[in-house]
This record gives structure tokens, sequence and C-alpha cells, in this order.
């Protein structure tokens, strides 16, 4: 049984949560336990977004960045002992076999911090697109149309739940796509997302 760590910014907490569903891996070293992401190094702004939420929220541990496989792979890793006791599906076997809940606190936090949230789960499985179609008026002209719009996309039916009810806190407007694809394309709730998500940068 581990002890829940102190949390010192929920902000960064609830970020990390996205992320870590999204994306992290938990791992035991002879040192302790070591959350790691496996980022895409042509999006930066996301890689300096989840260093800034692990040195805040473990109180200034240092955080590890290096080259990762591919050619532009980015790895980032701290340890910390309260990475168990915080995230959620930390255990053996295969994250979306063991499905994903929240901790009724972890929720409170989530619920405390939805943009945070949704910040986190779409920057590590999630985008923002320009969607472009083309259609003839009944003058005969062909007018071409483009509009922005989000997906968000999990195999896990319980992931894909957290970020529908986290949209739905905030006035998100959603629909699924197809079984594991959410999308996100009303006018008024693109703008909300761009508030606080926008491009990968």
């Amino acid at each position: 049984m581990f002890v829940r760590p102190v949390i010192s910014d929920e902000y960064s907490c609830s970020h990390l949560l996205g992320l870590y569903i999204g994306a992290g891996r938990l791992e035991s070293t002879s040192r302790g336990h070591r959350l790691r992401f496996d980022f895409d190094a042509t999006h930066p702004g996301i890689v300096d977004d989840a260093e800034a939420s692990m040195t805040l929220l473990t109180m200034g541990r240092p955080v590890r960045r290096r080259v990762g496989p591919g050619p532009s792979g980015t790895i980032i890793d701290t340890t910390w002992t309260g990475w168990p006791a915080l995230l959620p599906r930390a255990g053996p076997g295969r994250g979306n076999e063991r499905g994903t809940a929240l901790a009724p606190w972890q929720q409170a936090i989530v619920d405390r911090e939805p943009e945070a949230f949704l910040r986190g789960l779409i920057e590590s499985d999630g985008c923002r697109v320009i969607n472009r179609f083309k259609t003839r008026l009944p003058s005969g002209r062909v007018a071409a149309y483009a509009y922005p719009r989000y997906f968000f996309s999990n195999p896990s039916a319980d992931i894909r739940g957290l970020f529908c009810a986290s949209c739905e806190r905030i006035g998100v407007r959603w629909t699924q796509s197809n079984p594991r694809n959410i999308s996100v394309a009303h006018r008024d709730s693109v703008a909300l997302l761009d508030t606080f998500v926008g491009p990968k940068a």
C-alpha cells in the first residue's frame, strides 16, 4: 500500500494524470519509481509542458531529458517515491487490459482542474486538425470550406469516458466518430478548447 503524496500543485497533478493515462510509463528501478514519457521532439511545447508539471509536482526533482528512439524521439523521466500512489494503472500487464479508473481523490482534483486534464489527454492521444470539404451550391459554383476540430483517440472505453466526462464538465460538446475516436467539432466547443489546448506546438 503506497501512501498518497502531498499534492503541491493540483493543476500540474491533473495535467500529468491526463498525460500519463495516454502516454506515460511507470518503471521500477533500484532507486525507486520512475515516470517516463516518450515524446515526438517535433512538438517541443508538449515536452516542456510535461517537464514543468513533473518538476512542480515533485517540488523540484530533476527531470532528465534525452534523445529517444527514432529520428525525432525525446524521452523525459524523473524518479520520485510518490508516483505509484499518484498514478492509476500502476501495476503489471498492459494498461488497456487492466482498465483505468480514478480514485475519488484523483477524480476530485480532475473535477477542479478539468482543463489541465483535457490538455494532458489531448497532448498524448489527441490532435487539432483542419477539416476541409467542398460542396456544390445551387448556383452551380463549387465552394470550399475549412473548419478546425479536435480528435481524441484511445482504444480504452474507460479512458474515452474520462475524456468525455471532463468535456461535459466544462461544456464541450463531443460525438463518437467510431469505436475509438471522439470528435469535437462544434464551433463554440472548439473555441473553448483552443483557449487552453490549441494546435500541438
